[in-house]
């Protein structure tokens, strides 16, 4: 495939196709279009909800975990659907595209920059909720899990069958897996076992045409795109098939607080040069934030050291004690706990009862912001005393960095291997958010975080400056949703997050949406040659 040349015919098509669809959304026409093929009037009424239902508000708030994007002037979607079939979807599907609607999936809601639910063109949601199964097979060690199931609910389905299969993927249980499976999924597991997504077998995807694949039937270019490339921009995946991997019936986990009157500083710095090289049953990460200092009405920054260790207590001492004695581990920092447990605390949460994993709504929501960077070589001491700095200021009241150390597995698998390439060479990942209450102020806060961002450019990777697109971030450049965008305009992102897989990406798109039927400001676009 050449890229930057193209037909003039298929490019005519895909304008005139993307405009048409811009002027006319008559939206009778697709409300009739879809309740004829929901054609059971009492499944209708649960399953597409207009603007005039008296569930609608309550339906699109309800995984909306970005509260900057449920105001009264964010754009609306003319229609949630929430399907119950299959069928469902393949006729949203069809419906959205014969007139002129955007669809926009919602699998957890927990996009960052609510791309899963918002739209500046008129769009409507395809809200995957009722599809949440989770199928544990403990003699094949494989779950079926439903995209719109989150987290929590398949770790509390492992964690019901079994105490020793375990599956590595983020600490948040809200998270929807099916976008967080589109977008690779990194957690504490990481260091031991990769991705989330390197431990998918097998999925179940609606394309463009309303067509059934498996892998088998998509092939494996597809099969390796929808694995890390981005959701809802590939097709819809409605179930994916996952291997579970071993865990120990008990794992520790700790917690070091060191402020910087405790040379958390200096800490961080040596961290910096163990953290990637300790064993891989060893995960540990650095959560920095403003608190309260021990002089009464001044602030200081602390700086977490928080770890898991997938063995007992006295493995874990002698062994932190030799690697990394700056940090000053003791047993009264530790507890044992089972693996799924470890997911609750590393959470925030209390970790019983283990149920909570299956309360959607058992974190608080506010307005944020995020961005991430992947670092290489270790920042220098005075680096880090700015950057740490910088959580003095007051916008800096609700920031927190959560940087996680890589290596181990992650070193052994490369970069092409899956479209998620921040793998062998990466010290840690750093992400970055900001939360505020009042939505007045959002501009302060938003400017914050992008000066903390211009803060680090020297420390963090380089040509390109890599991010994770799980932690999306318009900022680093959009598509045009309403129009075409080449090959070099959404490369401005698109190497950022995907770097030279990038590339391939756009090839398998152009070969399974051609008309970029499934889009958003930063899904891969298709392009085309002669």
């Amino acid at each position: 495939m050449k890229f930057l040349q193209f037909s003039v015919l298929p490019f005519l098509i895909v304008i005139l196709s993307l405009i048409g669809a811009t002027l006319a959304h008559p939206y009778g026409d697709f409300l009739h279009c879809l309740s004829l093929r929901i054609s059971n009037s009492s499944t209708t009424s649960k399953v597409i909800y207009t603007q005039n239902n008296p569930s609608y508000s309550s339906v699109l708030n309800a995984s909306i975990q970005n509260t900057r994007f449920s105001t009264p002037t964010t754009p609306k979607p003319y229609a949630i659907i929430t399907p119950r079939k299959t069928s469902h979807v393949q006729s949203t599907i069809y419906c959205s595209k014969n007139h002129g609607f955007q669809l926009r999936i919602r699998s957890g809601g927990h996009d960052v920059e609510g791309v899963s639910y918002v739209s500046q063109v008129p769009f409507v949601i395809l809200d995957l909720v009722n599809f949440r199964a989770v199928k544990v097979d403990t003699k094949n060690e494989v779950v079926w899990v439903q995209s719109g199931a989150t987290t929590g609910e398949l770790y509390y389905g492992i964690a019901s069958k079994t105490q020793t299969l375990g599956f590595p993927a983020g600490i948040c249980h809200t998270i929807g897996i099916g976008g967080h499976l589109s977008g690779g999924g990194f957690g504490i597991l990481g260091r031991k076992y990769g991705l989330a997504a390197d431990y998918i077998i097998d999925a179940k995807l609606i394309d463009a045409n309303g067509r059934i694949l498996n892998r088998k039937s998509m092939g494996e270019d597809l099969f390796w795109a929808i694995r890390g490339g981005g959701g809802n921009t590939f097709g819809v995946v409605l179930a994916w098939k996952i291997k579970l991997v071993p865990v120990p019936p008990v794992v520790t986990v700790f917690t070091v607080n060191k402020n910087l009157e405790q040379n958390a500083t200096k800490i961080f710095h040596r961290w910096q040069y163990v953290a990637h090289k300790l064993p891989n049953d060893l995960f540990t990460a650095v959560w920095i934030m403003k608190v309260n200092s021990s002089q009464v009405g001044n602030k200081t920054v602390q700086a977490g050291f928080r770890g898991m260790f997938l063995g007992g207590v006295d493995e874990l001492i002698p062994l932190i004690q030799h690697e990394f004695p700056e940090l000053g581990l003791t047993k009264e920092n530790c507890t044992q706990m089972s693996w799924v447990q470890s997911i609750l605390y590393f959470g925030g949460l209390p970790i019983q009862p283990v149920e909570i994993l299956l309360n959607r709504n058992a974190l608080p929501r506010s307005s944020l912001k995020a961005k991430t960077d992947f670092v290489k070589e270790p920042m220098p001491e005075t680096g880090i005393e700015g950057f740490m700095n910088m959580f003095l200021e007051e916008e800096a009241d609700f920031a927190i960095a959560m940087i996680e150390a890589f290596g181990g597995k992650m070193d052994e698998i490369q970069e092409n291997e899956l479209p998620y390439p921040h793998r062998a060479g990466i010290l840690f990942e750093s992400t970055y958010i900001v939360q505020w209450t009042n939505e007045e102020d959002a501009g302060t806060y938003i400017n914050w975080i992008r000066r903390l961002y211009s803060y680090m450019a020297s420390y963090v990777s380089k040509s390109p400056r890599e991010a994770y697109y799980n932690y999306k971030d318009l900022d680093l450049g959009t598509n045009n949703v309403n129009g075409y965008t080449s090959y070099e305009q959404a490369s401005v992102w698109g190497l950022k997050y995907f770097k030279n897989n990038f590339k391939r990406l756009v090839q398998i798109k152009t070969m399974i949406d051609p008309m970029n039927f499934f889009r958003n400001e930063q899904s891969v676009p298709p392009l085309w040659s002669p």
